[in-house]
């Protein structure tokens, strides 16, 4: 039986600017490619509902007046599916095309998923000798024909061309396969699934389950892409890929829109189910935990004790751990961190310490340091252990689509709960957000994963909860 032809939708934007959640397009070019000749070609001008930056249009030529009666995205949007449906997708750096285009559908409330090939990456991969790999570098080494030069369609034929020169290399056949099936050779696939199982799977952030014969979650993961996360756990030999390949009969996903709640909602969903692939995140009971307190001469001091309830009462508790040498551990890297005598982190029982002998403690255990620059350090280090909220607040992070909000609840030192809320929700905004809680139970491994987030995305809103105001 003859193998069918792949079919190739060849495509290059030219847009008002760099970001596609910012930014539109301006004009689009497809030209469908069999991999020796040209099926079809199409362009359109798009009317952005904007002004083109000038920048821009000293790039691209592409003036205001230009756009003025062009058709709007969503009247050229079912010719853009039906010229791609059934095609792999293939730009000169792909990403930049093939987001414009998701974000445009996204607006749409579409969901635009395409197999996609890199021109780029495969030019770094075929001609490796060459200096530059852009397009402007290909065009003029390979002495590629091209008229209007950063124009959609004249960038486009010239993507083709090049296309064409990285397929007919005879060492390239089997490494176009291998990045159109996501690196993933089908013999690691369990037999219940196929390629296309993994192409069908979202390109968005949210949890996914892997299902066993029975129906049960053998496994519970977390991804910004699902589709790539997917892949990765099928696309190298290993234990754990094994395992998966013995087990797996089926796949399904909850889209979270917010990462964090991806986090969150992931470590709780593998606690409460349990899945026996998983061995992360499985803890429930944190048996141990470090306190913080005043000696009789004024230092912050700090030491572990059991985590139960008489203690959580009468301590100062800042952090929770799974184990005493857990515990101690993190004390050690932060009586380290920030200069902390031993003897005042419950480490060492002498006085003076013996850090304090080989110049590693600056004399606090013998009232030889200031009480002041001392406990400002200590301070330090007690938000770093940190495992506890003192404040109550929502965070609000990205939706699963333009018109909502995530939502998080941080209430009484813990996380409660998340949900989702309308952008433009009417009436008392604090009760609509309170409303869209969804509860969920407390595990200290919760607010490790909001801390962690929160510290590497400052620019989220929080908003300060008071709830005997609502």
């Amino acid at each position: 039986m003859e193998k069918k032809k792949k079919i190739y939708a060849v495509v290059d934007l030219e847009t008002t600017g760099g970001k596609a959640s910012m930014e539109k397009i301006i004009e689009v070019a497809i030209v469908l490619f069999d991999g020796e000749k040209i099926l079809e070609k199409w362009e359109s001008l798009i009317n952005p509902e904007r002004g083109v930056p000038y920048n821009i249009t000293r790039l691209t030529g592409i003036k205001d007046e230009m756009l003025v009666d062009a058709p709007k995205f969503y009247e050229v949007a079912k010719k853009i599916v039906e010229m791609t449906e059934g095609a792999i997708f293939v730009a000169h750096n792909v990403r930049f095309d093939y987001l414009f285009l998701r974000e445009e559908f996204g607006r749409l409330g579409y969901t635009f998923s395409r197999k996609q090939l890199c021109t780029l990456r495969l030019s770094r991969q075929t001609f490796p000798f060459l200096k530059g790999h852009g397009l402007s570098k290909l065009i003029q080494h390979f002495k590629i024909p091209i008229k209007n030069r950063h124009r959609a369609m004249g960038d486009t034929l010239a993507t083709v061309d090049l296309f064409k020169r990285i397929l007919d290399n005879e060492n390239n056949a089997e490494n176009i396969e291998d990045i159109i099936n996501l690196g993933v050779k089908e013999s690691r696939l369990p037999k219940d699934l196929d390629i296309e199982t993994l192409h069908a799977l979202p390109e968005e952030c949210g949890v996914y389950f892997f299902h066993d014969m029975d129906g049960d979650v053998a496994y519970v993961g977390k991804s910004k892409n699902i589709k790539k996360r997917v892949a990765q756990h099928f696309s190298k030999a290993s234990e754990k890929a094994a395992k998966l390949q013995r087990h797996v009969t089926d796949i399904s996903f909850e889209l979270t829109g917010s990462e964090l709640i991806a986090l969150l909602y992931e470590s709780q969903l593998i606690k409460e189910m349990k899945p026996y692939i998983n061995h992360a995140q499985r803890q429930v009971q944190f048996p141990f935990m470090i306190y913080a307190y005043h000696n009789e001469s004024g230092y912050v001091c700090f030491n572990v004790l059991k985590n139960n309830k008489k203690n959580r009462r009468d301590y100062d508790m800042i952090s929770e751990y799974t184990s005493q040498s857990s515990a101690k551990g993190f004390l050690s890297r932060v009586r380290e961190e920030f200069e902390l005598c031993a003897h005042h982190c419950g480490i060492d029982n002498s006085t003076p310490c013996f850090n304090y002998h080989i110049h590693q403690c600056h004399g606090a255990c013998v009232k030889k340091e200031d009480l002041v620059s001392y406990n400002e350090r200590a301070e330090q280090a007690k938000v770093s252990l940190s495992t506890v909220f003192q404040d109550d607040f929502f965070i609000l992070d990205k939706g699963r689509n333009d018109a909502e909000l995530s939502v998080i609840l941080v209430q009484d030192k813990i996380c409660k709960g998340f949900g989702y809320v309308d952008k433009d929700a009417n009436g008392s905004y604090i009760e609509t957000l309170v409303d869209s809680i969804k509860l969920y139970p407390a595990y200290p491994e919760t607010t490790r994963i909001i801390r962690r987030y929160l510290k590497k995305n400052k620019g989220l809103k929080i908003i300060k909860y008071d709830a005997s105001m609502v």
